[in-house]
């Protein structure tokens, strides 16, 4: 276990375009021509509560740093088509960084910036997503942060904790980061001798049905970082709940809320703070292909949350062996951070 945590990440739309919002700049300090404010374009494809937390941690981290910044925030409501239009908006308005939270965003931006610094977050495979050709540098004007989470060992410990013998995965079949995710599953099943039943969705509205095509064929179903699923989460938690089947999330921010019995992963605010640290270095003058591709690697930086409530709902007892590694307890309804 100690070893999951320490590998937690390696791997109403207004005027044209989504929700915005101008945040107050710092007074302290001028960018380098000290005519106005950096503008920070950043981009989510979907609202939900990791790609919020994310978000916030970005405009926390520059705002720390002293940076003198104009924030302009923008929200795809998932579709792929508001995405580009958000990023001619952001190209016309001249932002000094554009951002992009989640890989339909960061690819709309890649596609339209070319010059202008492009920072993508929470993406899981940047190079499979072709926004970098390499982990180990940035490549032209654009770099940025992986989301990738231990997928093989979440599955592992989920069949050790759960039992299961069949697994379900509910995927967007237009989202990069689900397709590798994907391929993943499909090699941690394998090796672990595990059936997979997957069921693709192609928008949110989507997901109750699909979750109810596979709850009756499935021991249990395990959620990678898919953005399209997170931001319809209740329906699929009320669907396994009623059925009494176990839910594992790769993301712990969405699990807070309750519903989830296993959840494992970074903290998404961290990422946004990392980002922040990325986008201030581009600020001060360094160059996006000289910064490697970061992942959150540390310990420190992973979260373990297992929700007793649904626990109990699916007959499962949880070892007391994991409940003492974790820093997130939901009992009674109650979200428990321990210290």
């Amino acid at each position: 276990m100690k070893r999951l945590i320490g590998l937690a990440v390696i791997a109403a739309i207004i005027g044209l375009v989504g929700c915005t919002k101008r945040a107050e700049s710092s007074p302290s300090i001028q960018n380098q021509s000290g005519e106005r404010p950096y503008r920070i374009g950043i981009a989510k494809i979907v609202q939900h509560e990791a790609l919020d937390a994310t978000e916030q941690g970005v405009q926390d981290a520059l705002k720390a740093k002293g940076l003198n910044v104009v924030f302009d925030l923008q929200n795809a409501n998932g579709d792929v088509n508001t995405a580009s239009q958000i990023a001619n908006k952001f190209k016309s308005d001249n932002v000094d960084v554009a951002v992009g939270v989640a890989t339909p965003m960061a690819q709309a931006l890649a596609n339209v910036f070319k010059e202008t610094p492009v920072v993508f977050t929470v993406v899981t495979d940047p190079v499979g997503a072709k926004l970098v050709s390499s982990l180990s540098n940035g490549d032209g004007n654009v770099t940025g942060l992986s989301d990738a989470i231990p997928t093989a060992d979440h599955i592992a410990l989920f069949r050790e904790i759960a039992g299961i013998s069949r697994l379900g995965y509910i995927y967007t079949s237009s989202e990069a980061n689900s397709i590798t995710a994907l391929g993943i599953m499909e090699e941690a099943c394998k090796n672990l001798g595990l059936t997979l039943v997957t069921q693709s969705i192609n928008n949110s509205a989507e997901l109750r049905q699909a979750a109810e095509a596979v709850v009756g064929r499935v021991d249990g179903i395990y959620l990678t970082t898919d953005n399209t699923v997170f931001s319809a989460l209740p329906a699929l938690v009320q669907v396994f709940g009623a059925a009494r089947k176990p839910i594992f999330s790769g993301d712990v921010t969405a699990a807070q809320n309750g519903g989830c019995m296993i959840a494992a992963g970074f903290n998404y605010y961290t990422a946004g703070v990392v980002t922040g640290d990325i986008i201030a270095d581009i600020l001060k003058g360094k160059n996006p292909a000289e910064i490697p591709v970061r992942f959150l690697t540390d310990p420190s930086e992973s979260n373990l949350l297992f929700d007793l409530d649904a626990a109990k709902n699916c007959g499962v007892a949880i070892p007391e062996e994991y409940l003492s590694q974790a820093n997130y307890l939901i009992e009674n309804g109650i979200l428990k951070k321990k210290d």
